[in-house]
């Protein structure tokens, strides 16, 4: 007989950002623990290949635009009841503070604090949740637990996503729903790809990190799948630090 506290069998759970890095890693691996999952994303292909990468049967593929009121109309109304969130959409862009522009900084807070609070609520709304649900936010050390230069749009949408958790794990608690984040240092993933680093400066990164590495989605996909299943029913309101000891 197998006994595995982290199976996901017979939950359904939702997972934004889906279609690429930690989102579709994370997908895969609730459905290798026996997770029916919902996965949504902007990109079709992207979140296509996410799809046919995960096992078992009875998973979901819808695309959406969650700062779309439509799209967030429509990913409700075509989803079961759910017994996990995984809000993980999230995008960033370095700039100093001295160039700090409107635009930029609104779409950060669109899709970093904006979609996922409204999704929650609209969740909440529709009585999606099941009892016992448990949600989790893909936030960040960064604005959170650490400065850096350059990273303030981010690290304020991480801020304020980390605080709003706190809210949601203390208000839904009546309802047996909780609510963590994790908080991820630097992730092997396609979104810093897009940062300015130089390779010089990228090994001087990484270099301040006590286990010498950048972390993978995995490291941070089975901080996840801890929080969604059922060995961390005692745990809620919490961020969950996954950084290679950047923050010590």
């Amino acid at each position: 007989m197998s006994y595995n506290p982290y199976s996901l069998e017979g939950k359904t759970i939702l997972i934004t950002g889906a279609s690429s890095g930690i989102g579709q890693t994370t997908a895969i691996e609730c459905s290798k623990l026996g997770a029916k999952v919902i996965i949504t994303a902007r990109n079709e292909k992207r979140l296509n290949e996410t799809f046919l990468q995960l096992h078992g049967e009875g998973h979901q593929q819808i695309i959406a635009d969650l700062t779309v009121r439509e799209d967030l109309d429509y990913l409700i109304e075509n989803i079961t009841q759910l017994d996990g969130l995984v809000n993980n959409a999230g995008i960033n862009k370095i700039l100093p503070v001295q160039f700090i522009n409107e635009n930029d900084f609104e779409n950060i807070l669109k899709i970093n604090t904006i979609a996922p609070v409204f999704l929650m609520q609209r969740l909440f709304k529709k009585k999606k949740f099941n009892r016992n649900a448990s949600i989790v936010i893909t936030s960040s050390i960064g604005g959170v637990f650490s400065i850096t230069p350059a990273n303030a749009m981010y690290g304020m949408s991480k801020s304020a996503i980390s605080s709003f958790m706190k809210f949601t794990a203390l208000e839904m608690s009546i309802k047996g729903i909780r609510c963590n984040c994790v908080n991820p240092g630097m992730i092997e993933t396609p979104l810093i790809d897009k940062a300015v680093l130089t390779t010089e400066d990228r090994e001087r990164d990484i270099a301040k990190y006590p286990l010498k590495r950048y972390g993978k989605p995995t490291d941070v996909a089975f901080g996840i799948i801890y929080l969604l299943s059922d060995a961390s029913s005692w745990v809620t309101g919490t961020s969950l630090v996954i950084d290679g000891g950047i923050t010590i």
